[in-house]
């Protein structure tokens, strides 16, 4: 296993993570059918967002709650969805990665699906 230490590194996870999102029956159908999902213009969006994130980068320019807020309104944006989305995450890293910045990408990622979970949920509630 090797350390998650560059921007190739953060490609072949983001790439390796969204081809499992693609094909899982709980959470495919948000980017294949609600959000039909650009892949050639997200997939560069989520190597910036997680190299902005791991290695300080910003490179990132966007802002990801504003983005989810339009899909939860044509679909309910779960906890259960925000869970397997972790599960998903959390399975390509430790197939790919190990050390600091494999744990910071799970430790980031709970806490980021924790707050879109909740944010989602109160959206929907007003």
């Amino acid at each position: 296993m090797k350390k998650l230490e560059s921007r190739e590194d953060i490609e072949h996870l983001v790439n390796s993570f969204y081809t499992k999102v693609i094909k899982d029956e709980t959470i495919s159908f948000f980017f294949n059918d609600v959000a039909k999902v650009d892949w050639n213009k997200h997939l560069p969006k989520m190597y910036s967002f997680w190299e902005s994130i791991l290695f300080g980068q910003m490179s990132y320019k966007g802002n990801p709650m504003a983005v989810h807020f339009p899909i939860n309104e044509m679909q309910a944006m779960e906890k259960r969805h925000f869970d397997q989305w972790l599960e998903l995450w959390k399975q390509t890293i430790e197939e790919n990665f190990v050390g600091k910045n494999a744990d910071m990408a799970i430790y980031k990622s709970e806490n980021i699906a924790k707050l879109m979970a909740y944010k989602m949920e109160m959206a929907r509630k007003l």
